[in-house]
C-alpha cells in the first residue's frame, strides 16, 4: 500500500458538475500510475518463487515495458521484454525503449504475427522452457494479481464520494480491479484506446459486477494513433490546467469525458473522477 495517498487536483470544467483528477503519474518517475499497482503483487510472487527474471510483453510505447524494467532492476531480477513489430529491430530505440534498456532489460523484437500468440498456452510453455526460471507477466501487466493490486488504487473516502470513476482502457486489468473495489454507488466507465472491439467481453471475464460502462469510440484510429485534434485538446487541457497528459491512454480518456460532459452525458451534480494513469514517458516519441 502507498504510504500517502496520491494528490487529487479539482478541474474547474463544467457548472453542473465536480470534476476532479487523481494523479497516479505522480507516484513514481518510471513505476508510475497503474503500472505501479499492476506490479506489486506481481514483484512479491515472483521473488517468493525465487524466479531470476520477468519476462513480459509491450509496445514500442509501452510504460509497463518500462516499469517492468525499472522494476525488475531495483530488485536484482533479469528482465526480457518481447516488443511488437520486428520492424523496429534495425530502427534506433524510443524514448521509452531507450530507458528500458538502461535499466537492463534485454529486448526482442518480434513480428507481428508471432505476437499474436502471446497468450496461447504453447507459445508461453515454450517461452518458459526456454528461460526456465523465469515469471511471465502478461501485456500490460494484466492477470489476477494485477487485478489485486488495482483494487488498492481508491481510498474508502473516493469510493464514498464519487459518482463517476473514469479510467483509460487497454488490456482491462485497471478497470477490473476499480470495478472489483466499488460498489454500485461507483459508475466506473471505462474509454477503450484500442480500435478493436474485444475488450467488453474481456472485462467481463475479469469481474461479474455491472456497475460499468465501456466506450469504444474515442480510440482515434487504435492504440498508438493521435490526431491533430488530439493534440490540439492536450496542449489546450495542458495551458488550462497544468496537469501534463499522454496521448495514449489517459488523453484519449480525458478527451472523452469531456466531450461526454458537452453532451450532458452525466447526470446533473455529478461527481467525477479521472484517474491518470501515468505514462508520461511516451509522449516525447508522439507530440510534436
Amino acid at each position: 500500500m502507498l504510504t500517502n495517498p496520491t494528490p487529487i487536483e479539482h478541474i474547474l470544467h463544467h457548472s453542473h458538475c465536480v470534476l476532479d483528477i487523481k494523479r497516479l503519474d505522480q507516484i513514481h518517475p518510471f513505476v508510475s500510475g497503474n503500472k505501479f499497482f499492476k506490479l506489486k503483487y506481481n514483484i512479491q510472487e515472483a521473488i517468493r518463487l525465487k524466479k531470476d527474471t520477468l519476462i513480459t510483453f509491450g509496445g514500442a510505447y509501452s510504460n509497463h515495458i518500462l516499469a517492468t524494467a525499472y522494476s525488475a532492476q531495483q530488485h536484482q531480477l533479469q528482465s526480457i521484454g518481447i516488443i511488437r513489430g520486428d520492424e523496429l529491430r534495425d530502427k534506433p530505440l524510443n524514448t521509452t525503449l531507450t530507458q528500458a534498456h538502461h535499466f537492463g532489460m534485454q529486448l526482442e523484437f518480434i513480428d507481428r504475427a508471432t505476437y499474436k500468440q502471446r497468450h496461447d498456452d504453447a507459445f508461453l510453455l515454450q517461452l518458459q522452457q526456454h528461460y526456465p526460471n523465469s515469471y511471465i507477466i502478461p501485456e500490460g501487466g494484466t492477470n489476477h494479481l494485477a487485478i489485486q493490486g488495482c483494487q488498492d488504487i481508491l481510498t474508502t473516502a473516493e469510493k464514498q464520494y464519487y459518482d463517476f470513476i473514469c479510467v483509460a482502457v487497454g488490456t482491462g486489468g485497471t478497470i477490473a480491479g476499480l470495478i472489483e473495489s466499488t460498489t454500485s454507488k461507483n459508475h466506473i466507465l471505462g474509454i477503450s484506446i484500442l480500435k478493436e472491439n474485444f475488450l467488453q467481453q474481456h472485462i467481463q471475464t475479469l469481474t461479474t459486477q455491472s456497475h460499468w460502462t465501456l466506450h469504444h469510440h474515442y480510440h482515434f484510429g487504435g492504440y498508438a494513433k493521435i490526431s491533430d485534434e488530439l493534440i490540439h485538446f492536450i496542449k489546450k487541457f495542458e495551458q488550462t490546467y497544468h496537469i501534463p497528459l499522454e496521448p495514449i491512454y489517459t488523453g484519449k480518456m480525458v478527451y472523452a469525458v469531456f466531450d461526454l460532459i458537452s453532451q450532458n452525458y452525466f447526470p446533473k451534480h455529478s461527481k467525477i473522477l479521472l484517474i491518470h494513469s501515468g505514462g508520461l514517458q511516451g509522449k516525447a516519441s508522439l507530440m510534436p
